[in-house]
């Protein structure tokens, strides 16, 4: 339900879960804000914490606490302690149910950027789906509405900012939508290493070996093999083609809530390289979620894989290049056929001099602070469990560009065909 909920305050007071590369740019974005009141700095890894805050240079604002976000009631504890309006999750999301659920009997607002965790079909995991990503939240959906609680899930850049682009591409540009296709690619090296990921390696391995999910009107939601489809896509402002592949992304989950669309895919511009090193993390089981004893040590490899790598967070000044992500809709306009790719792209170089974060993480960032101002503000309103598609696009693209990340359209066919 888009209609209600709870009345404008002037400023408003966070809860960031976690002081990740993320977590980092959503305070650097909301710091110049005026209606940001209080941002607390919430990790488990104080030492992070306190660099951020200290980066940001005003600890009144940006107070730093100690949170170990499995623990549900300590999260509860600190909404209190610092009469938090919303907590906003930027951790890996195999914390989303405590951090969820936590923001339900505190009474306040929840955001996050990815949905809790699916779990592939026990039999036929590359046709048919398990658990999706998202359920579990979905399923509480009426429990928020009854209490007047908003649940915003999805809400970074993919998902997020390219689920508004298919709110504002059926609401204005097409009368009917064959296909969404969320295509994310990027140009961007980094100086000094062979394999380096430029987000959080748990959550890319998380996306990547997972079936991939479909949605088609005619058949519902459905999976397939990873790494499958390869097309080649133009990507924009000088990016150029790149071969993109399905990749489990809940953008497939929330479009067709909201937005009618006859296929709804997310492929993501890997590259070679990176799918060979995934498939042999896979290979060997470094993928694994649960803990093993090593040597009378428990841990979980894909915790040990995440612990040899760099942090995306300091690869900034060894990053070059852009990286776009955008939403392609192809469908009929006035008879016509038309391809319109909706996209924003962001450069590295512009992003480190401006925020202080590199292009990836500010780019994710950036669509959270602005769902923060809407809400804030009394624009976007609403109870229960809702995606980006569920509010007016527009003040959200309006505002883009105000918060230096514009956005893009490109006419990716002329209009030639007619019914």
């Amino acid at each position: 339900m888009t209609e209600g909920g709870a009345n404008r305050k002037e400023f408003m007071r966070v809860l960031l879960v976690g002081a990740g590369g993320v977590g980092e740019a959503i305070a650097a974005i909301a710091k110049p804000r005026q209606w940001m009141e209080l941002m607390v700095l919430a990790d488990y890894n104080v030492k992070r914490a306190e660099e951020v805050q200290r980066k940001l240079g005003d600890s009144n604002r940006f107070p730093m606490e100690f949170l170990d976000a499995s623990k549900q009631e300590d999260i509860e504890a600190l909404v209190k302690k610092y009469n938090v309006d919303l907590i906003m999750n930027a951790v890996d999301p195999v914390f989303n149910r405590q951090i969820f659920d936590a923001s339900y009997y505190a009474g306040a607002t929840y955001m996050d950027m990815a949905m809790t965790l699916s779990e592939p079909h026990p039999i036929d995991p590359f046709h048919l789906t398990g658990v999706k990503l998202g359920d579990y939240q979905f399923d509480k959906a009426t429990e928020w509405e009854k209490k007047g609680l908003l649940a915003l899930v999805g809400f970074g850049v993919e998902p997020g900012m390219a689920d508004v682009f298919a709110r504002y591409g059926q609401d204005y540009l097409f009368d009917e939508i064959e296909e969404i296709g969320i295509r994310d690619g990027s140009n961007i090296t980094i100086d000094g290493y062979e394999f380096a990921p430029s987000f959080s390696i748990w959550t890319t391995i998380e996306e990547c070996l997972n079936p991939p999910i479909i949605w088609e009107q005619e058949k519902g939601w459905f999976t397939t093999e990873p790494f499958s489809e390869h097309e080649t896509f133009e990507f924009p402002e000088g990016i150029g083609p790149i071969d993109v592949v399905n990749v489990e992304h809940e953008e497939v989950l929330l479009v067709p809530r909201w937005v009618k669309a006859k296929r709804v895919t997310f492929k993501y511009g890997l590259g070679e390289h990176f799918i060979n090193v995934l498939k042999t993390i896979h290979m060997l089981g470094l993928d694994n979620k649960e803990k093993i004893n090593v040597k009378g040590v428990q841990v979980a490899p894909r915790d040990m894989v995440a612990a040899c790598l760099p942090d995306p967070a300091h690869l900034g000044e060894k990053m070059h290049g852009k990286t776009c992500a955008g939403t392609w809709v192809r469908g009929w306009k006035d008879g016509q056929r038309r391809e319109v790719y909706l996209y924003q792209v962001a450069d590295n170089q512009e992003c480190m001099q401006k925020w202080g974060c590199q292009a990836v993480v500010a780019q994710t960032a950036f669509s959270a602070v602005i769902a923060m101002d809407l809400l804030e503000q009394g624009i976007w309103k609403g109870v229960g469990v809702l995606g980006p598609e569920a509010f007016e696009p527009k003040p959200f693209m309006d505002k883009m560009a105000e918060y230096g990340f514009p956005y893009g359209m490109k006419e990716m066919s002329p209009q030639v065909e007619t019914v």
